[in-house]
């Protein structure tokens, strides 16, 4: 039996009934704080808003945007009508925007200003000029033929563009009744929430995930950290990953604790915000915990009030794990295996376990998940000790991707098995270990990125005849991105020039750190790339280089 086959609005309600006027959301670098009843007043404001403009159950909302407060306020409002939430990384650029405008079916996209180098309005506007001259809610764009309108979250006014005050203003106005009614419609079997996760071949696939995915997902995380309503997690990563929704938002919302939000990393507001809030948890990937662990300022900062956490994204350190529990009082840390396709946990370490299942495992199945080791080429159950493809079945597998049935049918199987294309072993207890990748996957400081995406790109620049990407070892990121360009004959091309072409075209984790030419790439006996030799390569190239610039 999962933990609640109600939608994650209804869920909500429950607890808005049950905490009423307890802390559910704290902003401590700007002393902005909603109690659970306060935040289900304003999500419903936004609720009737969207509405109001034409915003019915199923469409597709993209929101555009770092962790601000009301990023939030329109996950539950979008929950609430059964509409869906798209999330868009906060680093792509106009190309990736482009990409996910089209293939989302998007018919609203929420902005802020920008994040970083990047412009989010002047790309939206370049994007689609005919935003400044429709009427707002009304667009109508050649080549967005379902966007019908935008919304700069903020109080700003930008041509053709609602925003979230006027929207709110819009809701306060409405009766509950339109709401009510969308609500007395909606199943937890339903998509709610859209995520881009990129291939090995092709370009992002849109990841649909259920009420019933998620919701039950966090509870399962938060039950492993022995969360209560008593628990205040400093939410440091960004919310358009699952890390940030599911392991962080799920996970507290689900058992009736607090969110201590920080809009974007900064290790000094990490900390401050864990003292001034008694941060009873805290979530990571490895380079945050080691940037906090290694600010000059950490030891002005009180870490007692700490216990758990999650460290995840990519291999944990043994090192850093016990740092984090000798030096940040997080005892209870835990780390947790999975994939946007499964809502993202399969497994997870708990509270209780010993540091070194905690630094070398990713724990055990979730309840009412199926976990197991299989021979990729047979799909045969392997036994413990044997390293094979790491597989699972439930409630947490995605409904698919959207509108790519073919790719669906790829990774889930005709008995409900989504496989992961991770290479793991499990041992006699069921802790399972992640060894490697089947998949060519690059994980940089905890995001992923698929060389294919990166490879096709390079295709664009000029001068370029063949191009591959692998990543190279990195002890700051964990693994960086390299890309090994055959130019065309004539090409004058230099490093520099595709760096930048690049920075200025793709988000900026995905750009190459390092671009080495090359005559000719290694080769199976049957012509598929030896990507693991690129790696090989390409750290010893590094070295070679790091070597000369310290002569």
């Amino acid at each position: 039996m999962v933990f609640s086959e109600e939608t994650i609005g209804g869920f909500f309600e429950k607890q808005v009934e049950a905490q009423g006027d307890r802390e559910f959301l704290v902003y401590p670098d700007r002393d902005l704080k909603f109690t659970y009843k306060e935040f289900n007043e304003r999500v419903d404001m936004l609720a009737k808003g969207l509405l109001s403009i034409g915003i019915e159950k199923g469409d597709h909302v993209g929101i555009w945007a770092k962790n601000v407060p009301d990023w939030l306020t329109f996950l539950f409002a979008t929950a609430k009508i059964g509409a869906v939430l798209v999330t868009v990384n906060t680093a792509y650029k106009s190309h990736e925007l482009d990409y996910i405008l089209k293939q989302s079916d998007m018919k609203a996209l929420a902005i802020i200003d920008g994040f970083r180098d990047i412009n989010y309005i002047k790309t939206v506007y370049d994007l689609v000029p005919e935003l400044k001259k429709h009427p707002r809610g009304r667009l109508n764009s050649s080549e967005y033929p379902h966007l019908k309108s935008v919304i700069y979250v903020g109080q700003e006014k930008h041509r053709g563009m609602y925003n979230t005050n006027e929207l709110m203003l819009l809701g306060k106005h409405q009766s509950d009744d339109e709401l009510n009614k969308v609500k007395a419609t909606l199943d937890n079997n339903e998509v709610i929430n859209m995520q881009y996760t990129s291939g090995t071949t092709g370009f992002p696939k849109g990841v649909m995930l259920t009420h019933r995915n998620i919701l039950n997902n966090g509870h399962g995380i938060g039950h492993r950290m022995k969360f209560t309503e008593e628990d205040r997690l400093c939410i440091p990563v960004p919310l358009f990953h699952c890390f940030g929704i599911v392991l962080g938002v799920l996970a507290i919302l689900t058992h009736g604790g607090t969110m201590v939000m920080v809009e974007l990393f900064d290790p000094l507001l990490v900390l401050s915000a864990i003292q001034k809030e008694k941060c009873t948890a805290v979530h990571g990937v490895p380079t945050m915990f080691i940037a906090e662990l290694t600010h000059p300022m950490f030891d002005m900062f009180d870490m007692s009030s700490l216990r758990t956490g999650i460290m995840a994204g990519s291999t944990c350190p043994i090192e850093t794990m016990k740092e984090v529990m000798d030096k940040m009082n997080m005892t209870e840390i835990t780390s947790v295996y999975g994939l946007t396709e499964s809502s993202p946990g399969m497994t997870q370490s708990s509270a209780d376990d010993s540091i070194e299942r905690k630094a070398n495992t990713v724990g055990v199945a979730f309840d009412d998940v199926e976990v197991r080791i299989i021979d990729p080429d047979t799909n045969i159950e392997l036994k413990p000790g044997e390293t094979g493809e790491i597989c699972c079945r439930g409630y947490n597998v995605m409904k698919g991707y959207y509108k790519m049935p073919d790719k669906t049918k790829e990774v889930i199987d005709d008995d409900g098995w989504l496989h992961s294309g991770d290479l793991a072993t499990v041992d006699e207890e069921g802790y399972y270990s992640i060894v490697g990748r089947k998949k060519d996957m690059i994980i940089r400081g905890g995001e992923n990125i698929y060389p294919r995406e990166v490879e096709e790109f390079l295709y664009t620049i000029d001068g370029v005849q063949d191009a591959q990407v692998a990543g190279i070892a990195d002890e700051k990121y964990g693994e960086i991105v390299g890309a090994f360009v055959i130019k065309e004959e004539g090409s004058c091309l230099e490093e520099e020039d595709i760096r930048d072409y690049a920075l200025d075209n793709i988000a900026r984790y995905k750009v190459p750190k390092h671009v080495f030419f090359v005559n000719e790439f290694p080769l199976t006996a049957s012509g598929k790339v030896q990507k693991f030799k690129l790696s090989e390569l390409g750290l010893k190239l590094v070295k070679e280089k790091e070597k000369e610039m310290s002569l």
